[in-house]
């Protein structure tokens, strides 16, 4: 049995999940000095949910605060309203004050389910940004040359393809950089996309005359549909705050391929028992989706509780293996009338738009009391009782009126 020490807990924070360190030697000089250091994670609330993707970069930086060190959250309410262009083909549309404000309002609360908020430094870049004058602004515009903003692969790209490349985008670097002399960050976590920007904080403290951060770049999650990076945008995501049976599901719609990376990223379960996961998901007599289930199960027990996490995998059992209903399904109530199942899946909250309501019916996605309906102009007689269910996970039992 390996025992767990203070070292093999930082081999561990230098590894695990973990592409690249920047400098590895001297951040490990740091950590064997007995310095608290200062560990910077920026979020930027573009969106509303902090989803697993987000949750490699705060369950690194919750190995810093068991490790004594100073966690320095900042909340990118000014950078909000440009965006990270970091691998975009086109400018983001400027998220209004409004918004950011909205975005913000379930983030703390979010990320207080991974690290320990009380013990955790929260930042607001506005702080400095939002008082930053004409002649501040100019001389951290003069830290940096254009020519090495435009270095990066994906701003040439959009150079080549005269696509649009706004000045604002150019300066998310610099800001993102900038961030980094405020907080006086010792080192800064983010995922591998991010290295650029990361760089930039260490070009940028150079500038200000500040010891340069360390970096550790992190693996980028995949979503649940194995290819894209894990984003609200993309639809693929796992929201730390879905309700347990919703995040079980989904973790089980992850292709068999993601199992140990999710288990590594995502969970503390020991890299020997991961190991060992590995070895048996190469046996043909075993079934992937056994070791998914123990994967569903860890990763639920973090947001919701070892009870809840015993109860989603119940649920799922229900509803997937035995081909039963869900034990708890939404009632919503609605006119008694005949409406075409498109505007019936709307008003159910099963289908945000006519477009995603026809591509579940075309789909064969939907069934109504267990019957599929695939045809997206079949006209439903709601009735009390009659439940309704789009994709896997997603029921509503009619009430009417």
């Amino acid at each position: 049995m390996k025992v767990i020490t203070e070292k093999t807990k930082v081999e561990s924070l230098l590894t695990r999940a973990v592409s690249e360190v920047i400098v590895s030697a001297h951040l490990k000089e740091g950590l064997e000095s007995g310095k608290k250091l200062r560990v910077k994670f920026g979020i930027d609330p573009t969106a509303p949910d902090i989803h697993l993707g987000h949750a490699v970069s705060l369950m690194k930086l919750k190995e810093f605060q068991n490790l004594g060190h100073q966690a320095v959250l900042i909340i990118g309410d000014f950078t909000a309203r440009i965006g990270d262009p970091t691998g975009r083909i086109e400018a983001r549309k400027i998220l209004s004050p409004q918004a950011i404000k909205q975005n913000l309002k379930g983030y703390l609360k979010q990320a207080g389910k991974i690290i320990d908020i009380e013990k955790t430094e929260i930042r607001y870049n506005n702080e400095w940004f939002g008082k930053m004058g004409a002649v501040e602004f100019y001389n951290l515009a003069g830290k940096v040359t254009v020519q090495q903003i435009i270095k990066r692969e994906d701003f040439k790209k959009r150079i080549q393809n005269d696509q649009n490349l706004t000045l604002n985008e150019m300066m998310y670097p610099i800001f993102q950089g900038y961030d980094s002399v405020m907080v006086k960050a010792d080192i800064e976590i983010g995922g591998e996309d991010q290295k650029v920007n990361l760089l930039m904080g260490r070009r940028v403290q150079r500038a200000y005359g500040m010891p340069e951060q360390d970096i550790l770049t992190l693996w980028l999650l995949e979503g649940t549909d194995g290819t894209k990076k894990m984003s609200k945008s993309s639809g693929n995501f796992i929201g730390v705050s879905e309700k347990p049976e919703i995040m079980f599901g989904k973790i089980m719609s992850i292709p068999d391929a993601l199992i140990v990376k999710y288990f590594r990223a995502l969970t503390a379960v020991p890299d020997l028992n991961i190991d060992k996961f590995e070895e048996e998901l190469k046996n043909p007599k075993i079934n992937p989706r056994d070791i998914k289930k123990i994967l569903a199960g860890e990763i639920v027990k973090i947001y919701h509780g070892e009870k809840k996490a015993e109860k989603a995998m119940a649920e799922f059992e229900r509803v997937f293996t035995k081909k039963e209903l869900p034990e708890n399904i939404q009632e919503i109530t609605i006119t008694a009338k005949k409406r075409d199942i498109v505007e019936l899946l709307i008003q159910l909250h099963l289908a945000l738009s006519k477009g995603e309501a026809r591509r579940l019916v075309i789909g064969n996605a939907v069934k109504v009391d267990g019957k599929i309906i695939s045809d997206f102009k079949a006209e439903i007689n709601a009735r009390s009782g009659m439940i309704v269910q789009a994709g896997k996970r997603h029921f509503a039992r009619i009430k009417t009126k």
